[in-house]
């Protein structure tokens, strides 16, 4: 468990710029530029597009989370409480 750790560390600590050829790394804003293929964001509403999207994912995560671990179901007539035994 310790070498996947460290493994997966060391991974991530170094910068992979193998991940973008040079004639799409010119095409790139400063942000995005060494990771990724194409010609990059065409306009400001390309990154309100991703933010709002990205929004949308950490809300849903932290929720689906949020109500695995305390599900908040209390009734006693909820069909989590039911007794019948599928025969």
């Amino acid at each position: 468990m310790k070498k996947v750790f460290l493994v997966a560390i060391i991974f991530l600590a170094t910068k992979m710029t193998s991940l973008a050829c040079a004639a799409c790394e010119k095409q790139q804003p400063k942000i995005t530029r060494g990771i990724t293929h194409g010609s990059g964001p065409q306009s400001d509403w390309d990154y309100a597009i991703i933010g709002f999207v990205a929004l949308i994912v950490i809300v849903s995560f932290v929720y689906s989370i949020k109500w695995l671990v305390k599900p908040g179901e209390h009734d006693s007539a909820h069909i989590k409480r039911s007794s019948f035994i599928l025969e």
